[in-house]
Protein backbone atom coordinates (compact mmCIF):
# COMPACT_ATOMS: atom_id res chain seq x y z
CA UNK A 1 0.00 0.00 0.00
CA UNK A 2 1.38 3.38 -0.99
CA UNK A 3 1.90 6.14 1.54
CA UNK A 4 -0.86 8.11 -0.19
CA UNK A 5 -3.33 5.26 0.34
CA UNK A 6 -2.23 4.75 3.96
CA UNK A 7 -2.77 8.44 4.65
CA UNK A 8 -6.24 8.31 3.11
CA UNK A 9 -7.15 5.25 5.18
CA UNK A 10 -5.94 6.82 8.42
CA UNK A 11 -7.91 9.98 7.68
CA UNK A 12 -11.07 7.88 7.36
CA UNK A 13 -10.17 5.94 10.52
CA UNK A 14 -9.80 9.17 12.50
CA UNK A 15 -13.11 10.41 11.10
CA UNK A 16 -14.90 7.25 12.28
CA UNK A 17 -13.04 7.14 15.61
CA UNK A 18 -14.32 10.61 16.52
CA UNK A 19 -17.80 9.09 16.65
CA UNK A 20 -16.81 6.37 19.17
CA UNK A 21 -16.24 6.31 22.96
CA UNK A 22 -12.79 7.33 24.25
CA UNK A 23 -11.74 3.79 25.20
CA UNK A 24 -12.42 2.54 21.67
CA UNK A 25 -10.33 5.39 20.26
CA UNK A 26 -7.53 4.37 22.62
CA UNK A 27 -7.76 0.75 21.48
CA UNK A 28 -7.70 1.70 17.79
CA UNK A 29 -4.64 3.87 18.37
CA UNK A 30 -2.86 0.98 20.10
CA UNK A 31 -3.65 -1.40 17.24
CA UNK A 32 -2.17 0.78 14.49
CA UNK A 33 1.16 -1.02 14.75
CA UNK A 34 -0.46 -4.46 14.53
CA UNK A 35 -3.33 -4.16 12.06
CA UNK A 36 -3.45 -2.92 8.49
CA UNK A 37 -5.27 0.38 7.85
CA UNK A 38 -7.98 -1.50 5.94
CA UNK A 39 -8.59 -3.85 8.90
CA UNK A 40 -8.70 -0.94 11.33
CA UNK A 41 -11.27 0.84 9.19
CA UNK A 42 -13.41 -2.31 9.17
CA UNK A 43 -13.13 -2.46 12.97
CA UNK A 44 -14.41 1.12 13.19
CA UNK A 45 -17.44 0.25 11.05
CA UNK A 46 -18.12 -2.81 13.22
CA UNK A 47 -17.91 -0.81 16.44
CA UNK A 48 -20.25 1.87 15.12
CA UNK A 49 -22.84 -0.82 14.37
CA UNK A 50 -22.43 -2.33 17.84
CA UNK A 51 -22.73 0.93 19.79
CA UNK A 52 -25.65 2.08 17.64
CA UNK A 53 -27.39 -1.19 18.51
CA UNK A 54 -26.84 -0.47 22.22
CA UNK A 55 -28.60 2.86 21.76
CA UNK A 56 -31.41 1.36 19.64
CA UNK A 57 -32.07 -1.28 22.31
CA UNK A 58 -32.16 1.50 24.94
CA UNK A 59 -29.44 -0.20 26.95
CA UNK A 60 -28.01 3.29 27.29
CA UNK A 61 -29.75 6.65 26.89
CA UNK A 62 -27.50 9.33 25.49
CA UNK A 63 -24.89 9.87 22.80
CA UNK A 64 -22.82 7.09 21.27
CA UNK A 65 -19.55 8.74 22.31
CA UNK A 66 -20.67 8.91 25.95
CA UNK A 67 -21.44 5.20 26.44
CA UNK A 68 -19.44 4.35 29.60
CA UNK A 69 -17.40 1.25 30.32
CA UNK A 70 -19.95 0.26 32.94
CA UNK A 71 -22.49 -0.44 30.19
CA UNK A 72 -20.13 -2.92 28.53
CA UNK A 73 -19.37 -4.54 31.87
CA UNK A 74 -23.06 -5.19 32.58
CA UNK A 75 -23.99 -6.60 29.16
CA UNK A 76 -25.47 -10.08 29.46
CA UNK A 77 -24.72 -13.09 27.34
CA UNK A 78 -28.32 -13.03 26.07
CA UNK A 79 -27.95 -9.43 24.96
CA UNK A 80 -24.86 -10.30 22.92
CA UNK A 81 -26.70 -13.25 21.40
CA UNK A 82 -29.49 -10.83 20.49
CA UNK A 83 -26.95 -8.55 18.82
CA UNK A 84 -25.56 -11.44 16.78
CA UNK A 85 -29.09 -12.36 15.70
CA UNK A 86 -29.62 -8.72 14.72
CA UNK A 87 -26.53 -8.91 12.49
CA UNK A 88 -27.61 -12.15 10.85
CA UNK A 89 -31.36 -11.68 10.44
CA UNK A 90 -31.85 -7.90 10.35
CA UNK A 91 -28.68 -6.84 8.53
CA UNK A 92 -28.53 -10.09 6.52
CA UNK A 93 -24.88 -10.67 7.42
CA UNK A 94 -23.50 -14.10 6.55
CA UNK A 95 -22.20 -16.30 9.37
CA UNK A 96 -18.69 -15.51 8.15
CA UNK A 97 -19.36 -11.75 8.39
CA UNK A 98 -20.92 -12.18 11.85
CA UNK A 99 -17.77 -14.01 12.93
CA UNK A 100 -15.62 -11.14 11.69
CA UNK A 101 -17.64 -8.56 13.61
CA UNK A 102 -17.64 -10.76 16.71
CA UNK A 103 -13.86 -11.17 16.45
CA UNK A 104 -13.47 -7.39 16.34
CA UNK A 105 -15.55 -7.07 19.52
CA UNK A 106 -13.69 -9.90 21.24
CA UNK A 107 -10.42 -8.14 20.50
CA UNK A 108 -11.72 -4.84 21.93
CA UNK A 109 -13.11 -6.43 25.09
CA UNK A 110 -9.93 -8.44 25.62
CA UNK A 111 -7.94 -5.21 25.46
CA UNK A 112 -10.25 -3.53 27.97
CA UNK A 113 -10.03 -6.44 30.42
CA UNK A 114 -6.50 -7.80 30.04
CA UNK A 115 -4.29 -5.04 28.62
CA UNK A 116 -5.58 -1.55 29.41
CA UNK A 117 -5.37 -0.37 33.01
CA UNK A 118 -6.26 2.68 35.06
CA UNK A 119 -3.86 4.86 37.03
CA UNK A 120 -4.62 2.54 39.97
CA UNK A 121 -3.42 -0.43 37.90
CA UNK A 122 -6.96 -1.77 37.63
CA UNK A 123 -8.33 -3.19 34.35
CA UNK A 124 -10.87 -1.10 32.46
CA UNK A 125 -13.29 -4.03 32.63
CA UNK A 126 -13.51 -6.57 35.45
CA UNK A 127 -16.04 -8.67 33.52
CA UNK A 128 -15.78 -9.61 29.83
CA UNK A 129 -19.04 -10.95 28.40
CA UNK A 130 -17.45 -11.50 24.97
CA UNK A 131 -15.26 -14.24 26.44
CA UNK A 132 -18.46 -16.27 26.95
CA UNK A 133 -19.49 -16.06 23.28
CA UNK A 134 -18.26 -18.58 20.73
CA UNK A 135 -17.75 -17.96 17.03
CA UNK A 136 -20.06 -19.64 14.53
CA UNK A 137 -18.76 -23.03 13.51
CA UNK A 138 -18.60 -22.65 9.72
CA UNK A 139 -15.38 -24.49 8.96
CA UNK A 140 -15.49 -26.12 5.53
CA UNK A 141 -13.09 -28.50 3.93
CA UNK A 142 -11.29 -27.31 0.81
CA UNK A 143 -13.42 -29.40 -1.54
CA UNK A 144 -16.64 -27.92 -0.15
CA UNK A 145 -15.24 -24.40 -0.47
CA UNK A 146 -14.13 -25.14 -4.03
CA UNK A 147 -17.54 -26.50 -5.02
CA UNK A 148 -19.26 -23.45 -3.54
CA UNK A 149 -16.91 -21.14 -5.43
CA UNK A 150 -17.12 -22.97 -8.74
CA UNK A 151 -20.41 -21.52 -9.98
CA UNK A 152 -19.42 -17.97 -9.05
CA UNK A 153 -16.26 -17.58 -11.12
CA UNK A 154 -15.45 -17.33 -14.83
CA UNK A 155 -14.72 -20.60 -16.60
CA UNK A 156 -13.62 -21.52 -20.12
CA UNK A 157 -14.67 -19.02 -22.79
CA UNK A 158 -16.15 -16.70 -20.15
CA UNK A 159 -12.73 -15.11 -19.53
CA UNK A 160 -12.54 -13.68 -23.04
CA UNK A 161 -16.28 -13.03 -23.18
CA UNK A 162 -16.31 -10.95 -20.00
CA UNK A 163 -13.30 -8.89 -21.10
CA UNK A 164 -14.97 -8.32 -24.50
CA UNK A 165 -18.17 -7.31 -22.73
CA UNK A 166 -16.36 -4.65 -20.66
CA UNK A 167 -14.39 -3.39 -23.66
CA UNK A 168 -17.22 -3.18 -26.21
CA UNK A 169 -20.48 -5.05 -25.67
CA UNK A 170 -21.62 -3.15 -22.57
CA UNK A 171 -21.65 0.07 -24.61
CA UNK A 172 -23.56 -1.58 -27.43
CA UNK A 173 -26.13 -3.00 -25.01
CA UNK A 174 -26.74 0.51 -23.65
CA UNK A 175 -26.48 2.52 -26.86
CA UNK A 176 -30.05 3.83 -26.44
CA UNK A 177 -29.10 5.41 -23.10
CA UNK A 178 -26.74 8.23 -24.07
CA UNK A 179 -25.62 8.94 -20.50
CA UNK A 180 -24.56 5.34 -19.86
CA UNK A 181 -23.13 4.89 -23.35
CA UNK A 182 -21.06 8.08 -23.12
CA UNK A 183 -19.77 7.19 -19.66
CA UNK A 184 -18.72 3.78 -20.93
CA UNK A 185 -17.06 5.28 -23.99
CA UNK A 186 -15.00 7.57 -21.78
CA UNK A 187 -13.91 4.88 -19.33
CA UNK A 188 -13.87 1.67 -21.34
CA UNK A 189 -10.08 1.53 -21.81
CA UNK A 190 -9.53 2.09 -18.09
CA UNK A 191 -12.21 -0.39 -17.05
CA UNK A 192 -10.97 -3.01 -19.52
CA UNK A 193 -7.42 -2.61 -18.21
CA UNK A 194 -8.63 -3.09 -14.62
CA UNK A 195 -10.61 -6.25 -15.36
CA UNK A 196 -7.93 -7.60 -17.69
CA UNK A 197 -5.21 -7.02 -15.10
CA UNK A 198 -7.06 -8.93 -12.37
CA UNK A 199 -7.86 -11.78 -14.76
CA UNK A 200 -4.27 -11.76 -16.01
CA UNK A 201 -2.46 -11.60 -12.66
CA UNK A 202 -4.74 -12.44 -9.74
CA UNK A 203 -3.90 -9.22 -7.89
CA UNK A 204 -5.79 -8.36 -4.71
CA UNK A 205 -8.02 -5.28 -4.70
CA UNK A 206 -5.66 -3.36 -2.39
CA UNK A 207 -2.70 -4.21 -4.62
CA UNK A 208 -4.54 -3.06 -7.72
CA UNK A 209 -5.62 0.22 -6.12
CA UNK A 210 -2.10 0.99 -4.93
CA UNK A 211 -0.41 0.67 -8.34
CA UNK A 212 1.55 3.66 -9.64
CA UNK A 213 2.82 4.24 -13.18
CA UNK A 214 6.41 3.38 -12.31
CA UNK A 215 5.32 0.03 -10.82
CA UNK A 216 4.86 -1.39 -14.35
CA UNK A 217 7.80 -3.10 -16.06
CA UNK A 218 6.87 -3.25 -19.73
CA UNK A 219 9.96 -5.28 -20.64
CA UNK A 220 9.41 -8.09 -18.15
CA UNK A 221 5.59 -8.02 -18.10
CA UNK A 222 5.52 -7.51 -14.33
CA UNK A 223 4.03 -5.09 -11.82
CA UNK A 224 5.51 -4.15 -8.47
CA UNK A 225 3.06 -4.60 -5.60
CA UNK A 226 3.17 -4.34 -1.82
CA UNK A 227 1.67 -7.52 -0.47
CA UNK A 228 0.33 -8.39 2.97
CA UNK A 229 2.94 -7.87 5.64
CA UNK A 230 4.31 -4.89 3.67
CA UNK A 231 6.31 -7.25 1.42
CA UNK A 232 7.40 -5.99 -1.99
CA UNK A 233 6.99 -8.40 -4.88
CA UNK A 234 7.07 -8.34 -8.68
CA UNK A 235 4.07 -10.16 -10.12
CA UNK A 236 3.81 -11.42 -13.69
CA UNK A 237 0.86 -10.32 -15.80
CA UNK A 238 -0.55 -11.73 -19.03
CA UNK A 239 0.22 -10.35 -22.49
CA UNK A 240 -3.44 -9.37 -22.94
CA UNK A 241 -3.42 -7.44 -19.66
CA UNK A 242 -0.29 -5.59 -20.74
CA UNK A 243 -1.86 -4.68 -24.09
CA UNK A 244 -4.96 -3.36 -22.33
CA UNK A 245 -2.84 -1.31 -19.92
CA UNK A 246 -0.96 0.23 -22.87
CA UNK A 247 -4.26 1.12 -24.58
CA UNK A 248 -5.45 2.79 -21.39
CA UNK A 249 -2.19 4.69 -20.91
CA UNK A 250 -2.44 5.99 -24.47
CA UNK A 251 -5.59 7.94 -23.52
CA UNK A 252 -5.06 8.38 -19.75
CA UNK A 253 -3.51 11.84 -19.61
CA UNK A 254 -5.81 13.58 -22.06
CA UNK A 255 -8.98 11.69 -21.13
CA UNK A 256 -8.67 12.35 -17.39
CA UNK A 257 -6.95 15.74 -17.45
CA UNK A 258 -4.09 14.43 -15.32
CA UNK A 259 -1.44 16.66 -13.77
CA UNK A 260 2.24 15.73 -13.93
CA UNK A 261 2.28 15.00 -10.20
CA UNK A 262 -0.40 12.28 -10.42
CA UNK A 263 1.41 8.94 -10.38
CA UNK A 264 -1.62 6.72 -9.69
CA UNK A 265 -2.18 4.16 -12.43
CA UNK A 266 -5.98 4.00 -12.23
CA UNK A 267 -7.72 7.33 -11.74
CA UNK A 268 -11.28 8.61 -11.50
CA UNK A 269 -12.85 11.21 -13.74
CA UNK A 270 -11.93 14.76 -12.78
CA UNK A 271 -14.29 16.47 -10.33
CA UNK A 272 -14.74 19.86 -8.73
CA UNK A 273 -14.21 23.38 -10.05
CA UNK A 274 -10.51 22.76 -10.62
CA UNK A 275 -11.13 19.46 -12.36
CA UNK A 276 -8.66 17.52 -10.22
CA UNK A 277 -8.23 13.79 -10.64
CA UNK A 278 -7.68 11.24 -7.90
CA UNK A 279 -6.76 7.61 -7.48
CA UNK A 280 -9.68 5.22 -7.88
CA UNK A 281 -10.82 3.99 -4.46
CA UNK A 282 -11.32 0.31 -3.59
CA UNK A 283 -15.07 0.82 -3.40
CA UNK A 284 -15.15 2.50 -6.81
CA UNK A 285 -13.43 -0.52 -8.38
CA UNK A 286 -15.76 -2.91 -6.55
CA UNK A 287 -18.81 -1.04 -7.89
CA UNK A 288 -17.26 -0.95 -11.36
CA UNK A 289 -16.88 -4.74 -11.44
CA UNK A 290 -20.35 -5.25 -9.93
CA UNK A 291 -21.89 -3.07 -12.65
CA UNK A 292 -20.36 -5.06 -15.50
CA UNK A 293 -20.94 -8.43 -13.78
CA UNK A 294 -24.66 -7.76 -13.32
CA UNK A 295 -25.07 -6.61 -16.92
CA UNK A 296 -23.07 -9.64 -18.09
CA UNK A 297 -25.55 -11.92 -16.32
CA UNK A 298 -23.18 -13.15 -13.64
CA UNK A 299 -23.94 -10.95 -10.65
CA UNK A 300 -21.97 -13.21 -8.29
CA UNK A 301 -18.74 -11.89 -9.82
CA UNK A 302 -16.68 -9.54 -7.69
CA UNK A 303 -13.07 -8.40 -7.64
CA UNK A 304 -12.24 -11.33 -5.38
CA UNK A 305 -14.09 -13.77 -7.65
CA UNK A 306 -12.08 -12.47 -10.62
CA UNK A 307 -8.95 -13.24 -8.60
CA UNK A 308 -10.33 -16.74 -7.98
CA UNK A 309 -11.04 -17.04 -11.70
CA UNK A 310 -7.41 -16.27 -12.52
CA UNK A 311 -6.16 -18.78 -9.95
CA UNK A 312 -8.43 -21.53 -11.25
CA UNK A 313 -7.35 -20.94 -14.83
CA UNK A 314 -3.67 -20.77 -13.84
CA UNK A 315 -3.84 -24.05 -11.94
CA UNK A 316 -5.69 -25.73 -14.79
CA UNK A 317 -3.02 -24.64 -17.29
CA UNK A 318 0.17 -24.84 -15.22
CA UNK A 319 -0.67 -27.24 -12.35
CA UNK A 320 2.13 -25.85 -10.19
CA UNK A 321 0.84 -25.00 -6.71
CA UNK A 322 4.07 -23.39 -5.37
CA UNK A 323 4.23 -21.02 -8.36
CA UNK A 324 0.52 -20.19 -7.99
CA UNK A 325 1.06 -19.53 -4.28
CA UNK A 326 3.78 -17.00 -5.07
CA UNK A 327 1.72 -15.38 -7.84
CA UNK A 328 -1.23 -14.90 -5.47
CA UNK A 329 0.91 -13.87 -2.50
CA UNK A 330 -0.51 -16.50 -0.14
CA UNK A 331 1.39 -16.90 3.12
CA UNK A 332 0.23 -20.50 3.48
CA UNK A 333 0.22 -23.11 0.73
CA UNK A 334 -2.95 -24.57 2.28
CA UNK A 335 -4.84 -21.48 1.10
CA UNK A 336 -3.65 -22.11 -2.45
CA UNK A 337 -4.62 -25.79 -2.33
CA UNK A 338 -8.32 -24.92 -2.63
CA UNK A 339 -7.83 -24.47 -6.39
CA UNK A 340 -6.74 -28.09 -6.74
CA UNK A 341 -10.27 -29.11 -5.70
CA UNK A 342 -12.18 -27.11 -8.29
CA UNK A 343 -13.53 -29.44 -10.95
CA UNK A 344 -11.71 -29.49 -14.26
CA UNK A 345 -14.08 -30.50 -17.05
CA UNK A 346 -11.23 -31.45 -19.39
CA UNK A 347 -9.69 -33.77 -16.81
CA UNK A 348 -13.11 -35.32 -16.21
CA UNK A 349 -13.61 -35.93 -19.93
CA UNK A 350 -10.16 -37.51 -20.19
CA UNK A 351 -10.91 -39.94 -17.35
CA UNK A 352 -14.26 -40.90 -18.90
CA UNK A 353 -12.54 -41.49 -22.21
CA UNK A 354 -10.31 -44.10 -20.54
CA UNK A 355 -13.36 -46.33 -20.10
CA UNK A 356 -14.38 -46.26 -23.77
CA UNK A 357 -13.78 -49.30 -26.00
CA UNK A 358 -10.63 -48.94 -28.09
CA UNK A 359 -12.54 -48.64 -31.36
CA UNK A 360 -14.25 -45.50 -30.03
CA UNK A 361 -10.96 -43.72 -29.30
Amino acid sequence: MTQENRTRYYERIEEKAKQLPWYVVEYIDKRKRKLSPASLLNYCHDYLIFFDWILAEEIYHGDRKDIPLEVLEKLTRQQIEDFLSFLEFRLNNSKLTVNRKLSALKSLFNYLQNIAETSNLEPYLSRNVMAKIELNNIKEDQETMANRMEGKILRGDEYAEFRQFVAHDYGLANQDNKKIANFHQKNRERDTAIVSLILGSGLRLSELVGLDLDDIDFQKNTVRVIRKGNKEQYVYISDQAMLDIKEYLAVRNERYNISKTTKSLFVASSMGPKGTTRRLTPRAIEKLVEKYATAFGKSSLSVHKLRHSFATRYHSAINDVPKLRRQLGHSSIQTTMIYTHIKNDELGAAVKKMDLPKEDH
